[in-house]
Order: C-alpha cells, then sequence, then structure tokens
C-alpha cells in the first residue's frame, strides 16, 4: 500500500533525528530489531470510533491498547487507520526512552474531505503571512538534512467527522509530559469529548502539518501545554498566537507557574528557571521577535484557565480541565458525575489515614518510584542515595498461565500474529542503558547439577524497572503496609485512583470485584451471561474479572495496591493472582507487599529494618533527652522486639502515654509471664521466636485491665478480633462480639443486679461511651490503627494471630454471634464470609463453631441465602456461592438426621414401658421449619444450576426439594407448585441438550 510505505518512510524521517514518541500503554510492543509497527508509535492521538471496527485477525494486542476501543466509551468523532497501515509500517524502536509514557496515533485521516476538495486551513486571520513562510522555510531547512521521500496519495472514506473538540498541543519527550498528556486525552474522552493530540516539531511531511492545522482550525478549544522548552519551539509558539486570537486559548503549565512566563524574565535569563533555558529564543528557529513576544503576552490575556499541573497537583489539574471544558461544552451530566466521582474518591480512596508520625525508608521510597515510573523527580532524586548495582541481566520471561481468561488468550494471540516467530512469550529484557520488551524463544530450563531449582530461581528473578509493577517483601509488623500507604499518599496525584486490595487468599478475588463501584464497572452475572450461548460458571466468572481488569488496562493511571498477599494462588480455585491483575508496563502500576521470596519471578524489594537512629526517633515520641543509661534501655528493647516497626510504635506508645521511664518498662517488660500456646503455621513460628514482643502486647493487656478491670473491653475486643475478616472491623461489632463472652467467675452479688435493675435506662449511653473509650485506648498503644471509615479500626496480623492464640473458641462463638445478629451484606461482606468459615468449614478447616437447630434456621434465612445470592448476582461468585449452599445444605442434613435419632432420656430408661421418642417427636414445628428450610436452599441451588448450563444436577436437587415440600405442604402449595415449575423448566432444558448432543 502506498500509503503504509509512504508514512514508513517519513516516521523513519522522523526517528532519525528526534527518535520515537514513547508509549506504555501495551507491555506487547516489538524490539528494535523487529518489523512490526504499533499505533501507540504514531505521533498523534487518536479519539476512538464506534463505527470503525479492526479485522480480528490482524488488529495487534499493542493496537487495541493503544486505541482503546473495547475499553473506553466510544468518541462522537474518530478515525483510525486501518490494519493494512499498520501491518505495512516499519518504525525503529532503538532511539525509545528509556520511560515510554505516551499513547499518540494519527488522526489527520479525519480530513479526507479537505484534502479531496483541495481546500486548505486558512490561518491569514492569526497574523501576517511572513510569520508562516518563516515556518514553512524552517520545515524545509529541516526536511533537507533527512531522508527524502515521496508524496503520499491518501485515500480516505468520507464519513470522518469534521471537527474536534479540543485540540492538545505538546512539546518534548520528557515521560512525565507525555504521562501526563496521555491520561488528559484518556480522561476527555473517557467523558465524550473527542481530542486531537499531537507534537508538530517531530515531523516533516508537510502534508501532516497541513492536515494537523486543519485539525487546529475545527477545534472548540486549544490546550497548549507548556514547559520551559515549549517557548524554543515555532509550532508552540504558532498554536499560542492562533488559539490566542480566537479566544479558545486554555494554557497548562506543566513543572511552571504562570508568573514565571514574563517575556524580560526568559529573554534576559532571570532566575534559576530561565538560566539554561532562556534568552532570545525566537533566533533558535528564525522566527521573529515580536511574533515570539506577542505569543508570551497572550498568556496574560488568560484569565479564566490557569491551570497549572505540577508534581503533586495532576489528578485535581486534569479532573479541574475536564470539568471546564464540559461546562464550556454544555455537558452538564459530566459536570455531576465528576463531582460524585470526588466525593466517592474522598471517602473511598485510602484505607487508614496517612501516618504524621512516619519515619525514614526515604531510599525506599525513592527506589519504589524508579520501579514503577523508570525515573526519579522532586524532592526523591535528592532522598535517593544509591540504588543496588545491576550488572547485565539475562532476559526475564513474564507471561500469562493457562488459567487466563479467553479475552486473554484472544488478544495475545492478536499480537503474537504480528510477531517475528508466531506464538512467542513476551519477555522483559533490562540493560544498562534502556528496558524494553522483546519477543524471543522459550527458554527450556533443566535443573542444574550444582545449585539446585533454588539457585536458578534466583538468577530468573531480577527487578524490572519502569515496567510498573513492584513487590516489597518483608517479616510481619515490619513496616511493609506503612511503606505502601505512605508511597500511595505521596503520589497519589500521579494516578486517578488509588485502588486498595487486601491480598490475603481468601478474600482477594472478592476485595478485587469490590473495585466495581470504584470503577464503575457493571459486573453483575446477568450482564456476563451471552444470550446466544450459556456458559459455564468458569467462564462467567472469567468475564466478570476481565471486565474489571480492562478499566484497569485503559489510558487513565490507577495505583492498584495488593497488600499482604499470602499466595500466588487463589485460595478457591487454585489459580495464578496474576490472572487478576492488569498487564503490567500500561498506565496502571501495581504494587505488592508480602511474606513471600518472590512473587511472579519478580525479585521483590527486600525491607530492612530502621537504622538505629530511626528506631530510636520512633520510640521517643515525646521525651528526646533521656540520660545515657535510659538510651541504653532503649537500645535493648530494640534489639530484644526485633527492630519490628510495630513493637517499636507500642514502646513509643507506652512511654508517651504513662508516667514511665525506658529502664523500668524493659523490667516490667522482662517479668511479665507468658502463657503456655501450642505454636503451628508460619506466622505463628515468626512469634515463638519474639518472645519479648508477646511480653509487651501482655503488658498492653494488663494496662487495660488495670485501667477498666479484669477482662477489660479493650482486651477482650482484641481477643475476639482475631477471628474477624483481615478487614477494618466496625467498632459497634466489635464490642458486641466481646460483650458476649462469658467472663469465668464472675460473681455477681443481689444489690449489683438490683443496681443493674435500677440504671437500665442509662445502660445505652454508657455502653457507646465505653465502646470509645476502649477503642481509642487501643488507638493510642498502637494496638490497633484507625480507618478511613468512622468508627472503624484495623488490627495487625501479628496482633490477630497472638490473640487467636490466647484466647480460646468462646471468642470464635461471639464474633458468629454478633455478626449474625448486626451484620450487614453492603457493610460488612468480609466478615460475614469469616462467619462462614468458622460455622461450615471450607475445604479441609474444621468446623469452629456449632449453632443449635433453631440458631441455624436463622442463619439460612437470614445470612446465608442472602449471601450466596448477592455473590452470585452481583459479583459473578459462582462456585464459591455454590460451595456455600452445599455446605449449608449439609449442615441442615446433619441437623435433620439427628432430629429423627432416637432420644434417651434416664426416667424412659427407668420406665420400660414408655416409648423412645425422637426430637421430630418431641418438637414437630421445629423439624417441620428444619425441613422446608432444607428444601429452600435445594431450590435455591436448583435456580444457579440453571444459569450455568448444569442442568443433570438441578434436576436432582429440585426434585429433592418438590418431595420435601409435597410430604409437609403438600400438592396445592405455592412452593410446591413454585418447585414444579421450575423443575418443568430444568426437563425442557434438559431434554434439548440431550436431542443436540
Amino acid at each position: 500500500m502506498e500509503m503504509g510505505s509512504g508514512v514508513n518512510m517519513d516516521l523513519q524521517e522522523d526517528s532519525g533525528r528526534l527518535g520515537s514518541l514513547p508509549v506504555t500503554t501495551s507491555r506487547n510492543m516489538s524490539s528494535s530489531s523487529s518489523a512490526f509497527f504499533s499505533a501507540n508509535q504514531s505521533p498523534f492521538f487518536s479519539p476512538r470510533s464506534s463505527t470503525c471496527q479492526f479485522s480480528e485477525s490482524t488488529r495487534s494486542d499493542a493496537q487495541c491498547d493503544s486505541i482503546n476501543l473495547s475499553a473506553d466509551p466510544p468518541s462522537s468523532s474518530s478515525g483510525i487507520r486501518g490494519p493494512e497501515f499498520l501491518a505495512n509500517s516499519q518504525f525503529d524502536l532503538s532511539d525509545m526512552s528509556l520511560k515510554p509514557t505516551a499513547c499518540l496515533s494519527s488522526d489527520f485521516q479525519k480530513f479526507d474531505h479537505v484534502v479531496s476538495n483541495g481546500s486548505l486551513p486558512s490561518f491569514g486571520h492569526v497574523g501576517d503571512n511572513g510569520y508562516y513562510d518563516l515556518i514553512a522555510k524552517h520545515r524545509k531547512h529541516m526536511r533537507s538534512h533527512d531522508m527524502s521521500f515521496s508524496p503520499v496519495p491518501i485515500s480516505l472514506s468520507s464519513n470522518r467527522h469534521k471537527s474536534y473538540d479540543i485540540y492538545i498541543g505538546l512539546h518534548g519527550r520528557k515521560p512525565s509530559l507525555l504521562r501526563f498528556s496521555n491520561w488528559l486525552r484518556a480522561e476527555l474522552e473517557a467523558q465524550g469529548m473527542s481530542c486531537f493530540v499531537s507534537d508538530r516539531a517531530r515531523f516533516r511531511s508537510s502534508r501532516k502539518h497541513v492536515l494537523i492545522e486543519k485539525a487546529m482550525d475545527v477545534s472548540s478549544f486549544g490546550v497548549v501545554i507548556l514547559t520551559r522548552k515549549s517557548f524554543k519551539n515555532p509550532y508552540t509558539i504558532e498554536e499560542l498566537r492562533f488559539f490566542s486570537s480566537k479566544k479558545i486559548l486554555v494554557p497548562i503549565y506543566f513543572d511552571l507557574n504562570p508568573g514565571d512566563c514574563l517575556v524580560r524574565d526568559i529573554v534576559e535569563k532571570r532566575g534559576e528557571l530561565w538560566e539554561k533555558h532562556g534568552g532570545e529564543l525566537w533566533f533558535l528557529y528564525g522566527g521573529l521577535e515580536k511574533e515570539w513576544k506577542e505569543a508570551v503576552n497572550g498568556l496574560f490575556r488568560v484569565d479564566e484557565w490557569k491551570l497549572e499541573a505540577a508534581d503533586g497537583n495532576w489528578r485535581e489539574c486534569i479532573l479541574r480541565a475536564v470539568t471546564l471544558f464540559a461546562m464550556r461544552l454544555g455537558r452538564r451530566s459530566v459536570v455531576e458525575r465528576m463531582m460524585k466521582w470526588r466525593e466517592k474518591a474522598d471517602k473511598e480512596e485510602f484505607p487508614y489515614p496517612r501516618n504524621e508520625k512516619f519515619i525514614g525508608r526515604k531510599k525506599e521510597l525513592s527506589e519504589l518510584e524508579f520501579i514503577l515510573f523508570g525515573d526519579i523527580s522532586g524532592e526523591s532524586e535528592r532522598d535517593y542515595f544509591e540504588l543496588k548495582a545491576r550488572s547485565k541481566r539475562k532476559n526475564l520471561t513474564v507471561g500469562w498461565s493457562k488459567g487466563s481468561s479467553v479475552e486473554e488468550r484472544f488478544g495475545r494471540r492478536q499480537w503474537e500474529s504480528g510477531s517475528r516467530k508466531g506464538k512467542e512469550p513476551v519477555i522483559w529484557k533490562e540493560s544498562e542503558k534502556e528496558i524494553e520488551m522483546q519477543s524471543t524463544e522459550r527458554q527450556h530450563y533443566q535443573k542444574p547439577k550444582g545449585g539446585g531449582w533454588n539457585s536458578r530461581r534466583k538468577k530468573l528473578a531480577k527487578i524490572v524497572y519502569g515496567k510498573g509493577v513492584a513487590c516489597v517483601t518483608g517479616e510481619s509488623g515490619i513496616g511493609k503496609t506503612e511503606l505502601l500507604l505512605e508511597f500511595a499518599y505521596r503520589y497519589h496525584q500521579r494516578y486517578k485512583m488509588v485502588l486498595w486490595i487486601g491480598g490475603e487468599s481468601r478474600y482477594i478475588r472478592q476485595n478485587y470485584l469490590n473495585l466495581r463501584s470504584l470503577l464503575e464497572v457493571d459486573i453483575r452475572v446477568e450482564n456476563c451471561i451471552d444470550k446466544s450461548k450459556t456458559k459455564s460458571f468458569e467462564e462467567q466468572e472469567e468475564v466478570a474479572i476481565s471486565r474489571v481488569r480492562k478499566e484497569l488496562m485503559r489510558n487513565i493511571p490507577f495505583l492498584v495496591v495488593i497488600d499482604n498477599l499470602e499466595s500466588e494462588k487463589d485460595w478457591w480455585d487454585h489459580k495464578l493472582i496474576m490472572d487478576l491483575l492488569p498487564r503490567f508496563g500500561g498506565e496502571t502500576h501495581i504494587l505488592i507487599s508480602t511474606r513471600l521470596p518472590h512473587v511472579m519471578n519478580l525479585e521483590p524489594l527486600k525491607l530492612s529494618y530502621l537504622s538505629a537512629a530511626e528506631a530510636m526517633s520512633l520510640m521517643q515520641v515525646s521525651v528526646k533527652d533521656y540520660p545515657i543509661a535510659e538510651i541504653d534501655a532503649l537500645r535493648i528493647i530494640e534489639e530484644k522486639v526485633g527492630r519490628l516497626t510495630l513493637g517499636l510504635a507500642i514502646v513509643g506508645a507506652i512511654l508517651s502515654e504513662l508516667p514511665i521511664n525506658p529502664i523500668k518498662l524493659l523490667d516490667t517488660i522482662n517479668r511479665m509471664p507468658l502463657r503456655d500456646i501450642s505454636w503451628s503455621g508460619r506466622e505463628a513460628q515468626s512469634l515463638r521466636k519474639n518472645t519479648f514482643l508477646l511480653q509487651l502486647i501482655e503488658v498492653c493487656f494488663w494496662i487495660f485491665d488495670h485501667a477498666d478491670r479484669p477482662r477489660s473491653l479493650a482486651t477482650r475486643m482484641v481477643l475476639v478480633s482475631s477471628w474477624f475478616a483481615p478487614a477494618s472491623i466496625p467498632v459497634s461489632l466489635l464490642a458486641l462480639a466481646a460483650r458476649k463472652i462469658t467472663e469465668k467467675h464472675k460473681r455477681t452479688c443481689f444489690w449489683r443486679k438490683l443496681l443493674c435493675s435500677l440504671t437500665c435506662g442509662f445502660s445505652s449511653s454508657y455502653s457507646k461511651r465505653s465502646e470509645a473509650e476502649a477503642s481509642s485506648m487501643l488507638l493510642r498503644f498502637n494496638i490497633a490503627r484507625s480507618s478511613t471509615k468512622e468508627g472503624y479500626v484495623h488490627f495487625n496480623e501479628l496482633i490477630k494471630v497472638y490473640a487467636r492464640k490466647r484466647g480460646t473458641t468462646g471468642f470464635a462463638h461471639a464474633m458468629v454471634q454478633a455478626v449474625v445478629s448486626r451484620g450487614s451484606l453492603s457493610l460488612h461482606l468480609e466478615h460475614i464470609w469469616a462467619a462462614c468459615f468458622l460455622l461450615f468449614g471450607f475445604a479441609n478447616d474444621p468446623i469452629v463453631v456449632e449453632l443449635k437447630v433453631s440458631e441455624l434456621l436463622y442463619l439460612v434465612k437470614e445470612v446465608i441465602l442472602p449471601l450466596a445470592i448477592r455473590t452470585f448476582i452481583t459479583f459473578s461468585r459462582c462456585s464459591a456461592a455454590l460451595e456455600l449452599l452445599q455446605l449449608c445444605t449439609n449442615a441442615l442434613e446433619v441437623a435433620d438426621q439427628a432430629f429423627v435419632t432416637p432420644v434417651e432420656k434416664w426416667l424412659d430408661k427407668s420406665l420400660c414401658w414408655r416409648p423412645i421418642q425422637t426430637s421430630a417427636q418431641l418438637n414437630p414445628s421445629l423439624w417441620q421449619e428444619l425441613a422446608l428450610s432444607r428444601a429452600t436452599v435445594l431450590e435455591t441451588r436448583a435456580k444457579l444450576m440453571l444459569r450455568g448450563a448444569q442442568f443433570d444436577i438441578g434436576d436432582d436437587l429440585i426434585r429433592k426439594a418438590i418431595f420435601i415440600r409435597t410430604s409437609i405442604c403438600g400438592e396445592d402449595h405455592p412452593d410446591t407448585i413454585s418447585a414444579r415449575e421450575t423443575l418443568s423448566k430444568l426437563t425442557r432444558l434438559l431434554a434439548n441438550v440431550q436431542t443436540h448432543t
């Protein structure tokens, strides 16, 4: 195709002088030696089109990532190059910068009607023609130094749109600038505003410049992103003058402020900013002084639009720009949607408030920034002392597991069709100068003779910089969550939102799907079912996950934080956690904390202990001038506590809250007796080695008991918290569970009972006051931490492990009672699941809590059935919901079997003439209610089996339910009739399946 070859020459010409415009929206990029060309490397952004479709056999995964046809809502005005153009184009990636960040694709095809009609844009009203003659001369001069090319005829369809809402002009290849412009474009298009984005200095073709100028002419607003280098660029000056003359100029000052952009300061090189980048800049491109000054002075005539994009306010700048454009364009629905999103983000973005007493970790924070972004800026650059020395590394294979979704595998095959050798894995190769992705043959490793598999794994696992994924490892209590939280707060303005996910293996999938509300994604099972074809339960779950993942793979940046990742595999179906995550290398970054030595073949950033000075500062919160003897005692405490941040924080809290010195505290801890506890499990083993930390926790319990009374509410709240889910716990629910624990050896005399009866009206207010006091005590002594949700607290995993070992199963029973009686599916979903784990014994877990029949019936009706239906319908977690109902059925059958078992009493044995009765005979109404409850669960399971095409299993379940209801209620009861209707539907569908097979 002539068009493809001509543009290829143009692009090669551009890359020869200025290099390519870098991109990071896709990790499936070809190497510098590959002939594969992606739309990502084109110097334009391309708005998306709902009418333009790629051929399924030729479009690549990289193209899909760049254009976002599947992820983003379609724009009203768009045009995209065809696959033939992409297939016949070549591009050299050898000049790519270390941190690719922009996603640009060409828009000039939209103006075929302009080219075919011979009409060119008119800029005469901007100024005299001499200025544009200089621009043309400048282009010709630059083309003369590059390779020549032949004109390219453009043949385009007639359905292209004639206008844009916003034109965005930029100049430069700085990674942060490209990331910002990419985000701005994606956010505007996501809200339905068409955009045209261009760095005009990168083009040599006059045809392209004509088309870009036409785009400027037909845009409603002109955004010019200004940097300190922009004033050297003739095209930026041209854009400023043009849009200023039409009074539609919207300047965005990137790492600048309006007060810096004064003509005299720039020309005279005044100040540190313009000492290097200032001067008589119009001479650099052969321009005119008058027009250059006119363009710069025009910035001060723009009063309403004052947008500044500093390193700490990207999000605010972009959201303000989107809101202002929506208001000017009359998009009130967009303004309302943005306001609602802001309110939701303020409430739900972070799980915990920022730790104002955060100490140290400057090097770790800077290294995390380098790993995720590929560069360091601002104060972090000064804080960053030295990265780990890196020698030449071998290729690191990062692939998708066999459990990847159908959509992901299909997208991978599309990309592979454009690679050199068909189906080859994507690998990351890190060199000393740059990090790039290239395809290579799969390497088959054999077991080494000397070092074993562990040594081979260590050689394979390397830190990958600039690819948007980082992993932090360290033992429990060392401060991994604090580090991730500080990083999220420090850099949250570089992302649209921070998405925090608990990484515990039983809850990580539910936590991941909970992002649906923040991302505004519909994953309900009815929307995941293809009406033309019934999908299996596994396929429906994959569709729900892929919808969340697809939203994270758009060009809008998110920070996904997975805190405390327990395993690389999901607890429910043993699939890799990597299947949940978006592909690495895009705009969304992933930050993981774990105790695992390796995650996804990546070498984690191993978190070390705080320095001696930082540890001392953490313990000396209030008093800083201790005598030498006291300082020595603090050092001893630091060593004995294992230098864990958790222990140091508790010590500092005790010293600040109580009138006690370090020497006395050390003596108190050493004399505190320990309980005899049997240890098992990985977390328990780490506690068993650190007995001093356990004694320190016991000291806190002693303080709580001394402040209130033996077995104080605060102590019981800690002990019962160990049975809750690893999430923030409402204080009211925690206190309710703590009060349900019966105290041993409790003696209540008559006058105390009388006093309680007389003051029962004040018990509610006293209860709330005691809850507040107990939770405040836990927070002050750093046993718990506060949550951004009002009235919630969170406990460290080490605290919960010790509390579970120290307590008894009575605490578990109290937790279940509190959750069942006061729990809410919308507010306490994780804790209701935790109660189910204790009640039914999933997998090989033992049943910890056993309920009476009356309690079980209430549980099934009020908790289990609503939980299963919500899990299945709302979150498309089909397997988890069905397993829950299966275990519930088993529990009901066990209870029913106990009812029909004869009950022997000592009185019955003495009276031989009295027949032995069963519980069903003694309490027939309760037995009937139990049987009907079992029938309801069976019918619910049968209806759910319909959605997964498991008609034979559903047929068997519904027949059992009909038998029970017919025996108790009769043939004509509405519930029996409803069950028979379900049976007829199952029978009909099963017959259809058997006929077709």
